[in-house]
């Protein structure tokens, strides 16, 4: 699988993980916990359309690939956890993912210079 095909699986998911938080978890699961699982939903979305646009870029290096990838995985997983079981230190493990994102979009940025 390469990079554009897996992130436009992600964002097929990601539309799913979106319309179970807008109609499977309303009334499910508190306001805030909602809001915490549409944030997860949100940077799902951006960095899997960030991976099909880094694909569709040609840039040979995955590393930058591999930080949304695992961005994703850590960041919006934990806010997913969150969700699901209540557990908000969690959240600690959150802010991983957003380095792994800043990570991706620079290193993105500097190997599309070259």
């Amino acid at each position: 699988m390469n990079l554009i095909q897996l992130g436009a699986l992600l964002s097929g998911i990601g539309v799913m993980l979106g319309a179970f938080g807008a109609h499977g978890l309303q009334g499910k699961v508190t306001p805030d916990l909602l809001e915490i699982f549409k944030t997860g939903t949100h940077y799902w979305m951006i960095h899997s359309i960030a991976l099909v646009l880094y694909g569709l870029s040609g840039i040979g290096k995955t590393w930058p690939a591999w930080c949304f990838g695992l961005g994703i995985l850590i960041f919006s997983g934990s806010l997913f956890g969150i969700t699901f079981t209540g557990i908000r230190i969690l959240g600690a493990i959150t802010p991983i993912g957003g380095v792994l994102f800043i990570a991706g979009w620079l290193g993105f940025a500097f190997l599309a210079k070259r």
